[in-house]
């Protein structure tokens, strides 16, 4: 494959990776908005509660999904994976775009609300190992850390766009207008970009890598050949996510909240600072990525895993008080350069342990599991320790998991030297 062909099929891949995850961070990013007209009470705090146990349940789909479709991608082939997963992410955001409020429909609401994230949540589990997969296999040995990044980039793309939809409408709409009826308008727009991308993906070439497991004699893709062939492997891919996949969601997902909630600045305020250290943070993705293809993998996840252990509290700390937007930018952005360590490398690390016949699924499930678990419930757990009156509880939960993350660095194999797509 000419590095032309591999360029164009790493674009299409990652264009339908950024819609993907565009329409799962739109929920985050319009909770203010749409909590209310589902979750009706006098307590912001309350009505943020009950948003982000929806949230979570998405999450509660995602290894589901990742099982499927991962399976899927193995025996179907990539492509088949990837628009499987953007139809069913259209289906649930349109769902969300036209469901009714609890005030005119009572708990028909919530109950539509929560469907749609499941869909969405089976969408997103299939999504990752799909997409990290195939960026991974299109790419060339020498650029894999590189071209692999994208899928970050595009994931941080998606979330960025998700901002940048409520920074438009924040100006072109009126408070009361986007608190009406405004927050439907990016789960519309998310539903036609699905069905755009839905017929790219339907033309993008198969990796030959799969193609060449067609003729070969390896066992099906399944969950009892992933734990039972690849235990070892599968593990560390859930340790190694989980203070990575809990420090990203702290750091980007939840941050919005926390900068009106915690540090007092207003919503327009909040999502600038959020919106402008994203788009810094995808920009270092691909740098980290090159970075990852010279020095190796491991350095970058055990820089993670110390500066995020040593930096974390701090960090949060710092933020309660900045009063200053420039100064909690920075904070912010900050913590997010350390979570790059992880970010930008973790689908290569995860594509570079498992053979072809069980890839997609190896680097989904796993994933999806520990993100389930730990990045699902960031929101959630940050705002129980809140409203439990002990808030830097969070910040020491984050800073735990990081430095469990830390050990497996410590202990795994540099994933560079030891990469099974080598072999293929």
């Amino acid at each position: 494959m000419t590095t032309r062909e591999r360029t164009k099929a790493i674009i299409g891949g990652s264009t339908g990776n950024l819609v993907e995850w565009y329409d799962w961070y739109a929920y985050a990013a319009f909770t203010l908005y749409f909590a209310p007209h589902f979750f009706p009470s006098d307590d912001p705090t309350a009505q943020l509660l009950g948003a982000a146990a929806v949230f979570a349940v998405g999450f509660f789909m995602r290894p589901l999904g990742a099982w499927a479709m991962g399976i899927y991608a193995d025996r179907k082939g990539r492509k088949s994976g990837l628009a499987l997963s953007v139809a069913l992410m259209c289906a649930g955001s349109l769902l969300i775009a036209i469901s009714p409020t609890y005030e005119s429909a009572g708990l028909l609401a919530p109950a539509l609300l929560v469907l749609a994230r499941l869909m969405q949540g089976l969408s997103v589990g299939g999504e990752y190992g799909a997409s990290a997969t195939y960026l991974t296999e299109m790419a060339g040995k020498k650029r894999r850390g590189f071209f692999s990044s994208f899928q970050y980039v595009t994931l941080i793309g998606g979330q960025l766009l998700a901002v940048g939809v409520l920074l438009a409408l924040q100006a072109m709409l009126s408070e009361a207008a986007l608190d009406a009826w405004g927050w439907r308008i990016p789960f519309a727009i998310g539903a036609a970009l699905a069905v755009v991308v839905f017929w790219i993906r339907q033309g993008l070439a198969e990796t030959e890598s799969f193609n060449n497991t067609q003729s070969s004699d390896a066992p099906k893709s399944s969950m009892l050949t992933l734990f039972r062939e690849h235990p070892r492997e599968a593990f560390t891919v859930m340790l190694m996510t989980a203070g990575g996949t809990l420090a990203f969601y702290a750091f980007s997902i939840y941050m919005q909240k926390f900068l009106v909630n915690t540090t007092g600045f207003d919503r327009e305020t909040a999502s600038r600072i959020n919106g402008g250290s994203l788009f810094l943070f995808m920009l270092l993705q691909p740098v980290a990525g090159t970075l990852s293809d010279r020095v190796g993998r491991k350095p970058l996840l055990i820089g993670f895993g110390l500066l995020g252990v040593l930096c974390t509290y701090p960090l949060f700390t710092a933020l309660e008080t900045a009063r200053d937007p420039l100064i909690a930018f920075l904070l912010v952005l900050g913590g997010l350069t350390i979570v790059t360590g992880y970010t930008s490398i973790n689908a290569v690390v995860k594509a570079e342990m498992f053979p072809t016949h069980i890839r997609a699924l190896g680097v989904a499930l796993p994933y999806a599991l520990a993100n389930t678990i730990f990045g699902g419930t960031a929101e959630y757990v940050a705002l129980s320790f809140k409203d439990a009156g002990w808030e830097r509880g969070f910040y020491w939960y984050v800073t735990g998991m990081i430095a469990i993350s830390l050990i497996v660095y410590l202990r795994m194999p540099e994933t560079q030297t030891t990469s099974t797509i080598t072999e293929d």
